[in-house]
């Protein structure tokens, strides 16, 4: 795939601790604002299929609402039971004050 980078939001737009769901081709994709360091991954738990934009964030970790399996957000590696597979995380990047995506999935 080209290197087509998607606008997410003004770098104002999206606060420390805050986060933003962007549909991409075929997944959702969870934004997240940690200490000012922007992060992407698939928002769908790889257990369960359960939105991971539903839990807790705490450092770079992400814990699913439903059956408390946690990620890393910045590898997608799964962490604990029940998840076992990572998710994917995609890169971002911040030009010209706009927070920004890119699928590679097929690269």
């Amino acid at each position: 795939m080209a290197e087509d980078w998607l606008d997410v939001a003004p770098t104002r737009e999206i606060a420390p601790e805050e986060r933003r769901i962007v549909p991409l081709d075929d997944v959702d994709v969870l934004v997240l604002n940690v200490e000012g360091h922007y992060y992407a991954l698939e928002d769908m738990c790889s257990h369960d299929r359960f939105p991971l934009s539903d839990g807790e964030v705490e450092g770079e970790v992400i814990t699913c609402a439903l059956h408390g399996a946690k990620f890393c957000i910045r590898s997608g590696e799964a962490l604990c039971a029940p998840a076992y597979a990572p998710v994917h995380v995609f890169p971002v990047r911040v030009e010209n004050g706009m927070v920004q995506i890119r699928d590679d999935r097929w690269d």
